[in-house]
Parts: C-alpha cells; structure tokens; sequence
C-alpha cells in the first residue's frame, strides 16, 4: 500500500517536473499521509467530500463538527460489517481488527463500537499530522543544506542504485539518511509538549518538588536543543549520531521526538517507515530547485507551534526529475 501511494504522489511530481512547474510540498505530504492511514483503518481511501467541506485535516480539531465525524464512523463500521459478513478474503484494515474484539467474552479486550470510534480517531489524529510534519521538515532541511543532500542522494545511489526506485527493504541499509531523520526529529520534533504524563508518587526533580497526581507536560523541543546534552544544538548536523547508538526509541533521553516509557507513541515503527521510505523515495527521484532563484540560506523555516509543530508556510519547490 505505501508504495502504491508513493507511486502516485512521484508520478505527479514527475509530470510537474517534465513541466517546469512549482509543487507545493507540504500539501502533496499532508496528502499522501491521510490517504495512507485511511487505507491503513479504514481499508480504502476517502476524499474530503465524503466528510465535509473543510475536509479531514481541519474537520479532525474542530469540536463543533463531532457529529458529522460521528456519522462518518459509523457509516465506515456499518459498511465494515456488512462487508465481512460478504467477503471471508478481504484483507483486513485496522477497523476489521477492533470489530473482532466487539462482544468476544473470552477476550481481555472486550470493546464496544463507541471505543472503536473514539480509538479510530486517535489513530487518524496520531498518524496524518506527524508523518507529514516529519517528513516536510527533514526536505526543508535537505534544502537548506545543499551538502546533507548530495551526500544523502550519493548514499541512494551507491545503495539503490539509478535504475529503480527505493524499497522498503533499503531502509535499514541507508545509514546517512537514517541520521538525517534523526537529527530532523531532534531538530524540529512533530510533538514539541509530549502528550501529559502523570507523576505517581511525590518526588523531587533538581530543587523542584512534584507532588503525587501532578500533570506534567515534558518540553521534548527545549531537552532537544539543550546545550548541556547536544553540542551546537542549534546546527543542522547529522553527522553527530555517527559511530554511537542513539536512537528515537526513547531509551536516551536526550532524544525523545516519540515520548517515553507507557507514554510513549504506539506508533513509532509505522511512522518511522512512513517518513523514511517518503523522503529516500522523494530526493532519490528527485532534485528540488527553490522558487524566484531563492538562495538555500534564504529558505524561510518558520516553525507554527501547537500541538503539532508544522512549517509556518508552506514548502513550495521547482523538481527535477533524476532517475
């Protein structure tokens, strides 16, 4: 499924490329995410018409549209059921799984339908906005420094070679890029106030007491750029995670773009995959050129801070094509 997804979005880039025109980025990213978890919970794709005008990304923050995003689940688990009762060889998305759980007595997870919605939201919440955060950062940053391109692009040619486009079984051997990806997520992590932990007993952190049933919001941005754990934290610089074994895993806790511990994201090796294959897959195909002769130095990197922390505007680039 990713590369089917991927095929399409190269293939609009390519023609816009054969054209000479600009393609905007961060849409075509944000794009491809939705479509990919859509297929991921719900089994096939669904176009912002089929939920309102404002379309997925907006409607998914917006309290006042709930019951619209109510009836669309359940229209999605309706449609599920009667599928299964058609068809014993359907491959099963996300949605068929959580069904399986509904009414089973002799499971732990016994859930019912109104779970089912509540945890296909955080699924749609959790998966869009941050791959597409990650992966729009890491080429801002591959743009802004010409050098950490080139030697990303050799390291795909050595690799993967010109003839063909990158496969998910490359991944573990790109070594550079798994560092970009690193320093990207430190760099600008998606989630820059990890989701609200909870303290379990009193404890004293440095001179500060934090008493029991506290509710702390842990500053991953501020850890990441820290001084006294990273030097020059504020230089895009891949190269220091060369010849050491920190990871996103969050055993080190320098390094938390996924959170920690219980906390953690659930989600960690699927939005990996998903950002790694996207960005090879994208400067391995192609050369990026920044509009009206811009300078790379001059390429704008304006953070827009929330709960996800995205480009303040969008990434607009001229491809071209290199295979």
């Amino acid at each position: 499924m990713r590369e089917q997804e991927l095929d399409l979005l190269i293939k609009f880039i390519r023609e816009a490329a054969n054209d000479g025109t600009t393609v905007d980025i961060s849409a075509k990213v944000a794009a491809l995410t939705v479509d990919m978890t859509c297929i991921i919970v719900f089994g096939k794709k669904y176009s912002d018409k089929d939920l309102n005008e404002k379309g997925f990304k907006a409607s998914m923050r917006m309290k006042a549209i709930g019951k619209i995003f109510d009836e669309f689940l359940e229209k999605i688990i309706d449609e599920h059921i009667q599928s299964e009762n058609k068809d014993d060889n359907k491959t099963k998305d996300f949605v068929d799984v959580m069904l399986g759980f509904v009414g089973t007595e002799e499971s732990d997870y016994r859930i019912e339908r109104s779970n089912i919605k509540a945890i296909i939201m955080d699924m749609l919440i959790g998966a869009t906005d941050t791959s597409a955060t990650a992966i729009e950062w890491t080429i801002s940053e591959l743009l802004k420094n010409p050098r950490v391109m080139k030697k990303v692009q050799k390291e795909l040619e050595i690799v993967v070679g010109m003839k063909r486009k990158v496969e998910e079984s490359d991944l573990e051997k790109l070594e550079y890029l798994n560092m970009v990806i690193k320093e990207s997520l430190r760099f600008h992590p998606v989630v820059p106030l990890s989701v609200p932990h909870q303290s379990m007993e009193d404890c004293t952190v440095e001179e500060f007491f934090i008493p029991k049933n506290s509710r702390i919001m842990v500053n991953a941005w501020a850890i990441m750029r820290d001084p006294n754990s990273w030097t020059d934290p504020e230089k895009f610089w891949p190269e220091r995670f060369e010849g050491n074994n920190i990871d996103v895993g969050g055993q080190h806790f320098h390094l938390i773009p996924f959170g920690s511990g219980r906390r953690g994201c659930p989600g960690l090796q699927l939005g990996l995959t998903m950002v790694r294959l996207a960005v090879a897959q994208l400067v391995h195909c192609f050369d990026f050129k920044l509009p009206n002769d811009m300078l790379p130095s001059d390429l704008d990197m304006t953070e827009s801070f929330g709960v996800t922390m995205p480009r303040a505007n969008h990434l607009i680039a001229i491809p071209v094509y290199r295979l």
